[in-house]
């Protein structure tokens, strides 16, 4: 499979598994809110979608723009590739899945209001959200070598 398609579509699996992964830690109690409640309630804030879609509908959304962004932080796994050749897809995913929290959750969520900030959140909640973006990435790279493989 050509890599950019390879690397979407893992994207998209790595964002249903980062789902699951959030949803059966915050149900199990293994993991405090996670971010796609966060994400869930920022949109409710800016947006009144509970009062209209309730919070069902808000949840699948959420869950829409999750994906996006997986599959858009896919695409721009073959380019990192290229930077990194010999990091295998695990060391590849943690590094880029550092760097999405670093820039995105650390930096940019708080600004928009999305989350309280890192240091506030304190670091068992900073460490479970680090957590899901090195496995989002590492799921993307794994899925898209795979891909890539079979078609060979």
């Amino acid at each position: 499979m050509q890599k950019h398609k390879a690397a979407v579509l893992g994207g998209l699996v790595a964002g249903i598994v980062t789902t699951a992964v959030m949803v059966a830690g915050r149900k199990t109690g293994l993991m405090t809110k996670t971010l796609d409640r966060d994400a869930v309630d920022w949109i409710d804030r800016t947006t009144g979608s509970r009062d209209v879609i309730g919070d069902t509908g808000t949840s699948v959304v959420e869950f829409a723009n999750h994906l996006g962004a997986s599959a858009a932080f896919g695409a721009a796994l073959p380019t990192l590739r290229e930077w990194a050749p010999n990091l295998s897809p695990v060391a590849l995913g943690t590094l880029y899945g550092t760097a999405l929290y670093a820039v995105n959750i650390a930096g940019i969520a708080p600004v928009l209001g999305i989350t309280e900030g890192e240091v506030q959140a304190g670091p068992r909640k900073a460490a479970e959200r680090w957590a899901v973006h090195v496995l989002q990435a590492v799921v993307t790279a794994m899925v898209a070598e795979r891909l890539e493989r079979q078609a060979d």
